[in-house]
């Protein structure tokens, strides 16, 4: 089995059960996962070496939710300046001409940007079918997650509730219930791995409360929890939404998944923004997606990130779609939430410290993964390393912090997935990134000039 050790590491955050920090730390890896750390470590069969002087490393960013075709159709002028509603109003009529082949190249260029800014494991919700496509598009994430060797987490999007019944999104991208639950069986049986260091598995993920019916988000939870697998949604998003469920069930957002049996640890949901305190007080181990780059763009609100955590709430950071975010920068978004919390709590805001534990360890507790988002004997060699010794980072006294508050460069030294280097200096090294900028531009153009 093949052997990597990291040499003299500067500094090793772990975010371990023990919050460990090391100094000048050696990492022996072994196949997929950590076997020994310490100083001056000497392996017992031959290994490939890699010195880390001067670095320093964390655990790999866990980005919880994402809709990775949307990075095809960024900087659209049209959409710009739109609240949520109405943007996704717009872009429904562009997002309806996605094919196998979008998806794909989408996916590509989103965990290409992901993988070189610190994001070991993502997941992706994916919710456009549209009528007129074969219904395999999850597989080509899939397909492409493996070929560029991250960690994903496939989530089986879906559209039921369309214009004509009282929805948000056009007839053109909304299929029939039992259709989506006949694939959703499918992608279970056929990809979902639940075991360590697994990389791949399924979760279901019903769009939000105003393109799905309460029916399908409840026959949703039944499969799900029969097939041992995760739930997903988008909610208390905007006042829009809230509105849109007061008016049409009479409930709240959160009411209305506490009705529904949607509350529990195998449910997240992104955004979580307008929730109270009983509502934040009673998550009972829901996770939360903190999307804060999407929501400054959209002006949809600032989640209420401190309140969560100090409710022993559990709480990850994520970049949402390009479309709302452009980017899939993981580590520029570590930046933005921090800033944001202190924007909204002040002196009362989270730390530096606490900030990329929810970025690293909190994502992985929020998609049920003990076995990554920290760093400790037995757990997934899953790796990022950042050097700090750069004109950007002079002056600063702490690693740490230079990691969160400083820096005009967001690519790490090197992403370590699975115990494979899959990134380094911003280079992916498993995929020709030039090929896959061609081939995903050639594809985006195509999609918008069919629209015109």
């Amino acid at each position: 089995m093949k052997m990597i050790i990291l040499k003299n590491i500067s500094t090793v955050y772990t975010f371990d059960d023990k919050d460990n920090v090391f100094t000048n730390c050696d990492i022996l890896i072994e196949g997929s996962k950590i076997i020994k750390m310490g100083r001056n470590i000497l392996p017992d069969h031959e290994c490939e070496e890699i010195n880390c002087t001067g670095l320093v490393a964390l655990p790999g960013f866990v980005n919880t939710h994402h809709h990775l075709y949307q990075s095809l159709f960024r900087g659209i002028k049209e959409v710009q300046e739109q609240p949520l509603f109405p943007w996704l109003t717009k872009l429904y009529s562009y997002w309806k001409n996605i094919n196998p082949e979008a998806v794909y190249y989408g996916a590509m260029v989103g965990f290409s940007e992901l993988l070189r800014t610190g994001c070991t494991l993502t997941s992706d919700q994916h919710y456009v079918f549209p009528f007129d496509q074969p219904e395999n598009l999850i597989d080509m994430e899939i397909e492409a997650s493996r070929k560029i060797g991250i960690r994903f987490h496939a989530t089986r999007g879906s559209m039921s509730l369309g214009k004509d019944k009282g929805g948000l999104p056009p007839i053109s991208v909304i299929q029939k219930e039992d259709k989506i639950l006949e694939d959703c069986n499918r992608l279970v049986d056929e990809y979902h791995d639940p075991k360590d260091f697994s990389m791949i598995r399924i979760a279901f993920a019903p769009c939000s409360p105003f393109s799905v019916t309460k029916d399908l988000m409840i026959e949703t939870r039944k499969l799900a929890r029969q097939l041992g697998v995760m739930m997903h949604t988008h909610l208390a998003e905007t006042k829009d939404e809230e509105r849109f469920c007061i008016e049409k069930y009479g409930r709240r957002p959160f009411e209305l998944m506490e009705d529904i049996g949607w509350i529990g640890s195998d449910v997240w949901f992104a955004h979580g923004i307008y929730l109270n305190d009983r509502e934040i007080s009673n998550l009972k181990g829901t996770g939360i997606a903190h999307c804060p780059s999407s929501n400054m763009k959209l002006g949809s609100g600032i989640c209420r990130t401190t309140d969560i955590v100090k409710a022993s709430g559990k709480l990850s950071i994520a970049v949402d779609g390009s479309a709302s975010n452009d980017g899939s920068n993981m580590w520029e978004e570590v930046k933005r939430a921090y800033l944001l919390n202190h924007l909204k709590y002040g002196n009362y805001g989270l730390s530096a410290y606490d900030i990329l534990k929810i970025a690293t360890r909190g994502g992985a507790d929020v998609l049920g993964r003990a076995d990554t988002g920290r760093l400790a004997v037995g757990k997934a060699a899953d790796i990022i390393l950042f050097d700090l010794n750069k004109i950007e980072y002079a002056g600063c006294h702490d690693p740490l912090i230079s990691l969160v508050c400083l820096g005009n460069s967001c690519f790490t030294k090197m992403t370590i997935v699975n115990g494979e280097v899959v990134s380094m200096d911003g280079k992916i090294l498993t995929i020709d990134c030039d090929k896959v900028f061609r081939e995903a531009n050639k594809i985006a153009i195509h999609m918008l000039k069919k629209q015109s």
